[in-house]
């Protein structure tokens, strides 16, 4: 087979990881990748919102299956385009995509399908907003409606930065159409997790939880990211709750979404927060979590291109089950300094090799790329993912912290408390 990636990050380079390991891949290509994934495929300057571009050189390259990484090209249309030209593609259609692309359309889905989630209004104006907020009790959960690239939320502790959040998005326009509308939604307490599934109409096949580290410092603190780190498992969500999400929530969700005329095929993301009345959706994301890919992958003994073929192909009730290691694995995120907001890019980075070579890493590009010279370079907000599998979960966090020891770029940046305590 030859198998095109789409995407440039830490997640879509896990997914390339994956897919070579696969006797079924001959080649792959990805568009459009980044230094890591040069070693995995072919890297082809498409970016992945050019849709058509993409279209065009799958036609010509004959791939067999594209896979789409990012949320943005789904919601465009990605797949609608493949489909229409014949291609097979793994990821839900510009219609099914809407359950991340508006935040609004799958919190009225969840509504009206009695799936477990926090009461919410929508708001287009920005006094409207602030009248609703004066009748609740802070925090405020604040979210922009469309795509915010995993920074739209905004957890406000007072009234202050509820009308900050709300102006960010209404008036100042920051998101740009993305923040045209904002949800603001009741706050839920306990502990967050993460569990995929893989999806083809109204069946459901779910991989095992991962929780994620959304905000940038350590002990929660500061601004959301897009995630600074990951683990799988996650040992308070246990059987009796991982059976809930799977039967209150995902098979509801994908039921919901055919009873409407909408085939979902993908992987459908439930952020979570596990109540003290058990799991309640945060919000639906409609493709692979980053960076918890970059834990759950390493721990999966399945042929993921199988499973990616038989949701595809409309069959994906012939994979029974997903067989998986047990031991955990635990992700850190390094960083550029000033992430996510403002920060600079271009700098050297040193001691990957040696890193590498620790018992159990994988290290996950995410913003690199090779200079004039060859050499490899910081090009994004977050630059690597450094995961590490282990007997237990003291030892997976020691080997991706001692792999951390042995990268250096200028102004690195990680939270020092991913997996701590976890046991």
């Amino acid at each position: 087979m030859r198998v095109l990636v789409v995407g440039s990050g830490g997640r879509e380079h896990a997914l390339a990881w994956k897919i070579s390991s696969s006797p079924m891949v001959e080649k792959i290509y990805c568009a459009p990748g980044n230094a890591g994934m040069e070693d995995l495929g072919e890297c082809v300057n498409i970016t992945p919102e050019d849709v058509k571009t993409l279209a065009r050189f799958a036609v010509e390259k004959k791939i067999d299956l594209t896979v789409v990484g990012p949320e943005a090209p789904l919601v465009m249309g990605l797949v609608d385009e493949f489909q229409a030209r014949g291609l097979a593609v793994f990821g839900p259609t510009a219609q099914a995509a809407r359950m991340e692309g508006s935040k609004a359309f799958a919190k009225q889905l969840m509504l009206e399908s009695g799936i477990p989630t926090a009461p919410a209004e929508v708001f287009d104006d920005l006094e409207a907003a602030m009248r609703c907020l004066r009748k609740k009790e802070p925090p405020y959960v604040i979210k922009a409606d469309g795509l915010a690239a995993g920074k739209g939320v905004v957890v406000a502790q007072d009234d202050r930065q509820a009308y900050d959040a709300l102006k960010a998005c209404l008036v100042d326009r920051k998101f740009g159409a993305s923040g045209d509308r904002v949800l603001v939604e009741d706050h839920l307490e306990g502990r967050e997790a993460s569990v995929l599934a893989f999806v083809d109409g109204e069946k459901v096949l779910p991989l095992q939880p991962a929780q994620d580290y959304k905000r940038v410092g350590d002990g929660d603190t500061g601004p959301n990211t897009g995630g600074m780190g990951s683990y799988s498992p996650v040992p308070f969500v246990g059987e009796g709750d991982f059976r809930r999400v799977v039967e209150e929530i995902l098979f509801p969700a994908a039921k919901a979404l055919a009873a409407r005329g909408i085939l979902y095929r993908g992987v459908l993301y439930a952020g979570l927060m596990m109540t003290s009345e058990g799991p309640k959706v945060l919000e639906f994301n409609v493709r692979f979590g980053d960076p918890e890919t970059q834990a759950l992958l390493p721990r999966l003994k399945t042929d993921i291109v199988e499973v990616m073929k038989a949701v595809v192909e409309g069959r994906l009730e012939s994979i029974p089950k997903l067989e998986w290691r047990e031991e955990p694995c635990v992700t850190v995120v390094l960083a550029s300094a000033g992430y996510p907001g403002t920060y600079e890019t271009g700098f050297p980075i040193r001691g990957l090799e040696e890193a590498s070579q620790i018992e159990g890493v994988n290290i996950f590009h995410a913003g690199t790329k090779r200079d004039a010279k060859g050499d490899l370079v910081t090009s994004g907000g977050r630059v690597l993912n450094v995961s590490a599998i282990g007997p237990d979960f003291a030892a997976a966090r020691k080997r991706a912290y001692d792999a951390v020891a042995r990268i250096d770029f200028r102004n690195m940046y990680y939270r020092r408390d991913i997996a701590q305590g976890v046991v």
